[in-house]
């Protein structure tokens, strides 16, 4: 079964340009419900951390670089099937092949800029909220079961 909840964020350049309630707005219109949000900046050792999955590969250092640049926004979605809905609304990783409306299409400056990250399965949506987020910070419309 699908799970009811993915995790987002809006990255440095997002934010920097301005784009986190048109990002916003996107994201309400396609139905997800806002659970938890907050505006944070990440300090290197959290980054290193959280992107420990790709440590050793070319874009790591980069990677690290341009999330700990300036602020982020993370968020917990909820919908019903959220992680692949979510990965569908977001587009391609490039947004030169992200489809029209999509989220990396209107808002990302490119492959590394790419404006916002998604969960790609249901587990790493619940270790990657739970990264960011305690117990007490989420506000679910459904039941805490996946909570």
């Amino acid at each position: 079964m699908a799970g009811t909840y993915t995790f987002t964020i809006i990255k440095p350049g997002a934010v920097a340009n301005e784009h986190i309630g048109p990002i916003l707005n996107v994201i309400n219109t396609h139905g997800f419900h806002i659970s938890a949000m907050k505006l944070i900046r990440l300090r290197t050792a959290q980054a290193r951390k959280f992107y420990e999955v790709h440590m050793g590969k070319s874009f790591y250092d980069a990677l690290i670089e341009f999330m700990t640049s300036g602020p982020i926004v993370v968020i917990i979605l909820e919908k019903e099937n959220a992680v692949e809905d979510y990965r569908k609304l977001i587009g391609n990783t490039d947004p030169t092949k992200a489809e029209e409306g999509t989220i990396r299409k209107l808002f990302a400056q490119s492959v590394q800029k790419n404006a916002v990250h998604g969960s790609d399965s249901d587990e790493n949506a619940r270790i990657e909220s739970d990264f960011f987020f305690s117990k007490s910070e989420r506000f679910s419309i459904f039941d805490e079961r996946d909570f």
